[in-house]
């Protein structure tokens, strides 16, 4: 097995599930990021229920309703078939998560490898509400990677990470070695800024030492960036299987998030997402 770069304690990797064709979409890219760190896919099925209009004395869910076990349950097997269908040695086990969407899946990244979501998970009320925050959240307050799943990936492509220092260090990590477990090449944008051209050389060689050493056999590209990072990283995602960036940095690269605040980057430049937190955080 390659190695990766994961969170807390090797845990496992956790993806939302809601039913939707995004959130399948995320469940079998879950379960082969579990197969290429090793660990088992937890699908997780978040379940708000507003207490607003539930009766006095009565439970906020019960399980056993009609039609609210077969919805819920329904769900989460369809996860776990596609998810054993994509990577038949992975372990899998599912849970029921009860709370908003972007707060449980937050909860739960405290001890996980990895976090999944689709590109539209579910993050509206039970009745109707707002979607699309979870990705965003996740990415801003998450304390594991967040990999966001969203648009049609390049299976030939290489992995896009964005070099810039301090935050660029753990991208470029996450990339080498996701890069190393697809058989892919790297394409580094590297958008470090210094006075002169040898500190900045400097800089991204020190950014890319580790990764390099730990994964020799992975081929890469260095890309200077000298106009609009965020242009060059719409254009170089057009070709890639995965970019990956750090949650700070210049506000354009979380433009590529689904998020409540920002419409996403253009349809051309949409693939899929690696928010990477460096370990301080």
């Amino acid at each position: 097995m390659n190695g990766s770069v994961v969170g807390p304690a090797a845990g496992p990797v956790v993806v939302g599930v809601d039913g939707s064709r995004s959130c399948m979409a995320a469940v079998e890219t879950a379960a082969r990021a579990a197969d290429r760190l090793g660990v088992g896919l937890l699908p997780a099925h978040a379940l708000q229920w507003p207490s607003a209009h539930v009766l006095p004395g009565v439970p906020p869910w019960d399980r056993g309703a009609p039609g609210a076990r077969e919805v819920v349950d329904g769900a989460l097997e369809d996860a776990e078939r596609r998810a054993r269908r994509a990577a038949p040695r992975v372990r899998v086990t599912h849970e029921i998560l009860m709370g908003d969407p972007a707060t449980v899946l937050e909860s739960a990244s405290r001890d996980d490898s990895l976090t999944v979501v689709g590109g539209r998970p579910a993050a509206r009320r039970h009745g109707g509400g707002r979607r699309g925050s979870v990705a965003g959240r996740l990415a801003a307050h998450g304390c594991s990677p967040v990999l966001v799943v969203r648009g049609s990936p390049v299976p030939a492509g290489p992995v896009v990470p964005v070099a810039e220092t301090p935050e660029g260090g753990a991208a470029a990590e996450f990339a080498f070695a996701e890069a190393s477990g697809r058989g892919a090449d790297v394409t580094v944008l590297d958008g470090t800024r210094a006075r002169n051209a040898s500190s900045a050389a400097d800089g991204s060689a020190d950014l890319l030492a580790a990764p390099e050493k730990k994964h020799p056999d992975t081929a890469f590209h260095h890309v200077r960036v000298r106009g609009g990072l965020h242009r060059a990283l719409v254009e170089a995602g057009t070709e890639a299987q995965l970019v990956v960036i750090a949650p700070r940095g210049p506000e354009g690269l979380l433009g590529a998030l689904p998020h409540p605040t920002r419409r996403g980057a253009p349809p051309h430049a949409d693939r899929p997402v690696a928010v990477i937190r460096p370990e301080e955080d």
